[in-house]
């Protein structure tokens, strides 16, 4: 790579890192998780030690945090607050030692002792007090100066006001992590997105009453300015904290070698699940103050201590309960209820189990710890299960052969290609006849791919069923809006809104339509297919009288399966009335035929993150009315991958190392001859 291509890279990798700084620091709001922002740091550390001419005011070894809000007054902190370096395996605490050993010429290593410290994940800040008095507090802003927050911080009944302690000294600023427990938390749900966005938000509220409302928690672990402390060991700090009525956490330890550090480590990630407030490592110091001091720091972080951060993406929890839900095509999924754990920056409460064969498989029951992952853009799912935590009297789960739902039995389909089973059991119930299928039908047809109703949400849905005010798709087109307006939450200006944006879906492209009919087996794609070759509504509602569906086996792409499924569909009353009654409530569109010679001929996209001003569903018609093609999978295959806003990071990945070209949306709209 040529030194001008190096420096481009690295500071589109330091404004991305701005822009991350702007929003967890100032905006209490997240855009990446800790893993991706990790990540990013290292990626930076890296290029600017292999090219030493690269530097920027705003690189990770410089800047700490982001600028102090406008909100608050700044004050600089009289010794400031740095960051800390990060080890994420034993490779990089080995790493450490050697450069502790190797400054202090120091080569017994057992001689060095660490207090080792879970990380909570909450808001740093810094107590000052002045003849045991408690004076200011200060958030820790961009390192050097932080924000004048102390009549929020007086809120917290877990800081001490006044310190009556002989032994407490005479000035002393007393840091350490301001938090939410998760149990606490709970009851906020709706307000926050995490515990820490919580904790940051109440503290950056201008009125201290409305702080004093939030549940905030604080726990002490170190110093910053200090005249007068008499103590040789960060060990022998945290016993002093109690003593003085500080409040520091009892999953602390002392600890020589990195073998027994590994150990630690893995045993409080095991214990996460059970723990009430988030931690995302462990922060390991040299425990003796003399040694510290002989260390020093290096540009903003200490040399005698290091963060070592848990894997962003998994999590230790339990299971409380496993519920059955049932799905628009029947099938049964189990869903772990555990719970509650923060991983990477993302509450999960809920975890899927897959199917009825992955439970026996891993033996999981109600009660059970275990290990959660939840990576990219993957459901948060069940790894594994902690045997040596289950309790005596635990049972199997027992899959239901019923559907939980309307009590029809269930199956597990014969799967002519494999010569087996399916994995997944399945409602026997056909149609509309019960209720859970049909809820998620109805969610499936007001969705973005098929009717794309807006304002018309899952919620809505669920509502309205439960008011008795839909039992069909067709309803929709039916509603009693007079009713409407008198439920709560509803009025004249909402209902009209509601209104409009119903009508405006009464036209729609055939094959969106039947794409909303939710035939199992029967995509957006397969839809396509169909309508291109069937035309139009009137021959497709022909296909139950005349009963040519084996005519369909012609279509390119569409197979057994496929035609199966819509004899199954055409076979029900209810949606044959359900097709017959929608054709004359909707204007449903004949299939236009693509152009063979657009702009897009033979080119084939795939789209990662939200466009601006346009749906993905309408990018997506847009590259097939000029020729090109969708594809679901980034491979050989693919052309050009489209990034918006917050893009799969994985995608990109994979597409720079298949080397495919990546199109910027405004870049994409060129190609179409349009501007963004």
């Amino acid at each position: 790579m040529k030194k001008k291509e190096i420096k481009k890279e690295y500071d589109r990798k330091i404004r991305k890192l701005v822009k991350f700084n702007k929003f967890y620091y100032e905006h209490n709001d997240p855009i990446v998780d800790d893993a991706e922002y990790d990540a990013l740091k290292k990626d930076i550390l890296k290029l600017e030690s292999e090219y030493s001419e690269l530097k920027n005011k705003n690189s990770p070894s410089l800047v700490i945090g982001f600028k102090p809000s406008k909100n608050f007054e700044k004050v600089l902190h009289r010794v400031p607050m740095l960051s800390l370096a990060n080890a994420f395996d034993q490779d990089d605490l080995n790493n450490f030692e050697k450069k502790i050993t190797n400054y202090l010429n120091q080569k017994d290593r057992s001689l060095l002792e660490y207090s080792a410290e879970p990380k909570i994940d909450g808001i740093s800040a810094s107590l000052s007090y002045k003849d045991g008095v408690f004076t200011t507090g200060l958030s820790r802003g961009d390192g050097k100066e932080g924000e004048d927050i102390t009549e929020n911080l007086k809120t917290v009944s877990d800081i001490p006001q006044r310190i009556l302690s002989k032994d407490f000294p005479d000035d002393i600023e007393i840091r350490g992590e301001i938090f939410i427990q998760n149990n606490d938390f709970k009851k906020l749900t709706g307000k926050f997105a995490n515990p820490r966005n919580a904790a940051s938000g109440s503290l950056r509220q201008k009125n201290p009453h409305e702080t004093k409302r939030i549940p905030l928690k604080f726990i002490a672990y170190t110093f910053g300015y200090q005249k007068g402390l008499k103590i040789n060991k960060q060990s022998e700090f945290l016993k002093k904290l109690k003593e003085w009525g500080f409040k520091t956490n009892p999953l602390n330890k002392t600890i020589k070698g990195i073998k027994n550090l590994m150990k630690n480590y893995h045993d409080i990630e095991n214990k996460r699940g059970s723990i009430d407030f988030d931690i995302d490592g462990i922060v390991y110091k040299i425990n003796d103050f003399q040694l510290q001091k002989r260390l020093g720091n290096v540009a903003n972080a200490p040399r005698w201590a290091i963060a070592h951060k848990f894997s962003a993406n998994n999590g230790i929890s339990k299971i409380e309960n496993i519920e059955i839900q049932v799905g628009r095509t029947g099938a049964l999924t189990p869903v772990a209820k555990i719970k509650p754990i923060n991983i990477g920056g993302v509450v999960v409460s809920n975890a899927t189990l897959h199917n009825e064969e992955e439970i026996i498989r891993k033996d999981i029951r109600i009660g059970d710890t275990v290990l959660i992952e939840r990576a990219g853009d993957v459901i948060p799912h069940v790894i594994s299960v902690d045997l040596k935590q289950r309790n005596d009297g635990s049972k199997k789960f027992v899959f239901p052969l019923n559907c939980p739902s309307c009590g029809s039995k269930t199956i597990k389909e014969y799967n002519s290609i494999t010569k087996k089973e399916d994995a997944v059991r399945r409602c026997t119930s056909e149609g509309f006849e019960c209720e859970k299928i049909a809820i998620e039908k109805i969610k499936h047809f007001v969705s973005k791919e098929a009717f794309n109703i807006d304002g018309f949400g899952k919620k809505i849905v669920e509502n309205f069923w439960k008011l008795n005010l839909i039992r069909l798709p067709q309803d929709i087109f039916k509603l009693d809006y007079s009713v409407i307006e008198n439920l709560d939450g509803w009025g004249k200006q909402s209902v009209s809104n509601l209104k409009y944006s119903i009508n405006i879906k009464r036209t729609i492209p055939f094959e969106k339509f039947i794409f909303a009919l939710g035939i199992r087996h029967i995509g957006l794609e397969n839809a396509k297919l169909i309508s291109k070759n069937l035309f139009s509504i009137k021959n497709f509602l022909l296909l139950s009288k005349t009963k040519k569906f084996n005519d369909l086996i012609n279509i390119d792409g569409i197979g057994e399966t496929q035609i199966n499924s819509i004899k199954n569909f055409f076979s029900n009353n209810i949606n044959l009335k359900m097709i017959q009654e929608l054709s004359e409530l909707v204007d449903v569109k004949d299939a236009v035929l693509a152009k063979s010679n657009g702009l897009l001929n033979n080119k084939t996209f795939m789209i990662t993150g939200k466009l601006e001003g346009i749906s993905r569903a309408e990018a997506k018609s847009l590259i097939e009315e000029n020729s090109g093609s969708i594809i679901s999978n980034v491979s050989k295959k693919l052309d050009y991958l489209i990034i918006g806003e917050k893009p799969t990071k994985r995608k990109i990945d994979s597409a720079k190392d298949l080397k495919i070209k990546i199109l910027s949306q405004a870049e994409w709209l060129n190609m179409l001859n349009k501007t963004s």
